[in-house]
């Protein structure tokens, strides 16, 4: 696999900061990561953290990161900030000399947002060296993100010439790669899979609920629902309910994982997607109810989503 020499990553939060960590230590010793954030705490640590395992150099501004690298990662909350990230006058990405450049965009946003941005990128591109963007969202959460077994949604047709290219780059933070058939289509997968996945969340909350008051142990139905029916990613490694995984936010205080702000963000994106496109919608207006009334309680915002077992006042073990 060839590689590039130079890489750039803007956007160290929950989810960016491990993969850009996985990045950096299975890129060559030699290559150059550039990193930016807005919190620049975030940027420091990352840098003492990641010294061992080669060069990492922090970046004024996207532009710079632009600038320096021939490869760019972006993993930031909305689509607003993508558009910044890309788009801002003197400071984006775009205001850098792009040329031959990846530039790839692993934050879930909506799509038009995202068809925004590659349309700037197209409309800059030098015909005889283009610049490259595709939308590449992920699933897996930050479990997936620290051991780099993620689940990236490509925006590329699968006979596209530059998928083997994306493919070995994102392997490198991530186990299954998928090319969706096109632009912003990795986004339609990440939206409609979050919608999903949210619904699964919020119903393994509310059964793993009544199976503890009924008197059911709840390792035990855990344990029962990997064979049934019921059983989910929900409930197999990220259970809403304290102790039943060891490793899930949930039995770490529901801290880091998935905000549930960012849980209700997506969940009305999907939202909004399905009514661009005439898709009939009914359990996903309850939940984003559900997430919107958590993430607006004091006693939950930043916590993991997750924790609306305990917005429904769900009974929890003794750890």
């Amino acid at each position: 696999m060839t590689l590039p020499q130079s890489f750039g990553w803007i956007g160290l939060g929950a989810m960016g900061y491990p993969m850009a960590m996985n990045l950096r230590k299975r890129i060559p010793t030699d290559s150059i990561l550039l990193v930016n954030d807005v919190d620049r705490s975030a940027v420091e640590r990352f840098i003492r953290q990641s010294s061992e395992f080669g060069r990492v150099v922090e970046a004024a501004t996207a532009r710079d990161v632009a600038e320096q690298s021939s490869c760019v990662f972006t993993m930031v909350p909305e689509g607003r900030h993508v558009k910044d990230v890309f788009l801002k006058p003197g400071m984006g990405i775009l205001a850098a000399n792009t040329a031959g450049k990846l530039l790839i965009d692993c934050s879930t946003i909506d799509r038009a947002s995202s068809i925004e941005v590659a349309e700037a990128v197209k409309a800059l591109s030098d015909v005889r060296n283009p610049t490259r963007f595709y939308d590449a969202p992920v699933s897996g959460g930050t479990l997936g993100a620290a051991k780099a077994t993620l689940t990236f949604m490509v925006g590329i047709a699968a006979d596209d010439p530059n998928f083997p290219t994306l493919r070995d780059l994102l392997s490198l933070m991530g186990g299954a790669i998928h090319p969706m058939g096109g632009q912003s289509l990795g986004l339609a997968a990440k939206l409609s899979n979050n919608y999903i996945s949210s619904l699964n969340a919020l119903s393994t909350a509310e059964g793993m609920n009544l199976a503890i008051r009924l008197g059911l142990d709840p390792k035990v139905f855990s344990n029962v629902m990997k064979t049934s029916s019921g059983g989910s990613y929900a409930n197999s490694v990220y259970n809403p309910v304290p102790g039943v995984c060891p490793e899930a936010p949930s039995s770490k205080g529901y801290e880091g994982g998935f905000k549930i702000q960012l849980m209700k963000k997506d969940v009305g994106l999907a939202i909004d997607a399905a009514r661009q496109v005439d898709a009939k919608v009914v359990l996903g207006l309850t939940g984003l109810g559900v997430y919107s009334a958590a993430s607006e309680d004091p006693r939950f915002r930043d916590k993991d989503a997750r924790i609306v077992y305990r917005w429904l006042d769900g009974i929890e073990p003794k750890l």
